[in-house]
């Protein structure tokens, strides 16, 4: 699939189908987050896969809207270091939101779905995950081949005119 194909198909996929997803793919869409951009290269993040129907259930509890985590074939933990100061904290999360596209348009180009979700309960993601104390669950990021419509390009994608968003030069 092109890029730009895959930019229009991917879509947030949260009902799927029972079917694993190999570890080949599951190991080329990691290769993805692992391979982008960070801040100063420090790569703040660690991965956690899940694919136990179990824990996926549990993890599924760790904020109201992330019911979909506990259908999915293989739910991805981003995990990363507590940070106090407020500057740190926001580079880290700019990181994440490129791990986690990158890990979405890998996933589109595999056929797989995808939805992200944020985490609220910490002392329940510990818990089900076991990461050390001083990281935290950021984000968790849900795969699963698509239940109904397959992914396709989006032809009126439910977005801003382009004219209404660009702004050649200046304002």
């Amino acid at each position: 699939m092109e890029t730009l194909n895959a930019l229009q198909s991917r879509r947030n996929v949260r009902t799927y189908q029972d079917r694993p997803i190999p570890n080949q793919d599951l190991e080329t869409i990691l290769e993805a987050g692992r391979r982008s951009p960070s801040s100063r290269n420090e790569q703040r993040w660690d991965f956690i896969v899940c694919t136990d129907r179990n824990q996926l259930t549990r993890l599924s509890e760790v904020w109201r809207g992330a019911s979909f985590v506990a259908t999915s074939a293989a739910t991805i933990a981003l995990i990363i270091p507590a940070a106090d100061e407020a500057r740190v904290r926001e580079s880290i999360h700019y990181d994440l939101g490129q791990v986690t596209m990158a890990m979405m348009l890998a996933a589109v180009d595999l056929g797989v779905g995808s939805g992200h979700t944020a985490v609220a309960d910490q002392v329940l993601a510990r818990d089900v995950l076991g990461h050390p104390e001083n990281m935290v669950c950021a984000w968790l990021v849900a795969l699963g081949y698509p239940a109904g419509r397959p992914l396709a390009p989006i032809k009126t994608p439910n977005r801003r005119d382009f004219e209404q968003v660009v702004h050649w030069d200046s304002w």
